[in-house]
């Protein structure tokens, strides 16, 4: 195996800097892929209940020959699920048959329905429950991110965004590396 490059979130956990994300991908589609990034020593999954593939993954990690404390296993909390979180973790770790997760991620802030901050006072009892080694977030701005920081006074340890040339999100970056927020795409 080689070795991967790692980032440190400011909760003392790593996570391997380039991982395998599976959106779009079928159950079927995700068996052979998560099967074939594994033997290319890929240790790091990304998927999502949204993407409804997460049983796919679990059974591709079911194959694996790697110990499970050397793969990085992230997924989601979907936006409806926001006000059910205990019983949304415990269905995608059903799904990928695991007993936790490395990273849980809250999918949206969704602020319409304004249940995020309160999803995530739960997400750090999954945390503390040892159901989710680390907790963080998708596409939340600088304002959802102040005011988990001003409500709860705990931030994520990553913000997973769109990133690229032409969307480059340079004050959402610069919130994140101020308040040790790792960003993702």
């Amino acid at each position: 195996m080689t070795t991967q490059p790692t980032v440190t979130f400011h909760d003392g956990h790593t996570m391997p800097q380039l991982g395998l994300g599976v959106w779009k991908a079928t159950n079927q589609e995700v068996v052979s892929a998560v099967e074939a990034a594994l033997d290319a020593d890929y240790r790091s999954i990304d998927t999502a209940a949204m993407y409804k593939n997460e049983e796919g993954v679990g059974q591709a990690l079911q194959g694996a020959t790697m110990a499970r404390e050397d793969l990085f296993i992230t997924t989601k909390l979907w936006n409806g699920d926001q006000t059910r979180v205990p019983k949304a973790i415990e269905q995608s770790l059903t799904k990928l048959r695991l007993d936790y997760v490395d990273l849980y991620l809250m999918h949206w802030p969704v602020p319409s329905q304004d249940n995020y901050a309160q999803a995530w006072r739960e997400m750090m009892r999954l945390k503390e429950e040892g159901l989710a080694k680390s907790i963080g977030v998708c596409n939340f701005e600088p304002h959802h991110l102040q005011r988990l920081l001003d409500e709860i006074g705990v931030v994520p340890v990553i913000n997973q965004i769109e990133l690229h040339p032409l969307l480059q999100q340079q004050a959402l970056r610069t919130f994140d590396a101020r308040h040790q927020i790792l960003t993702e795409s």
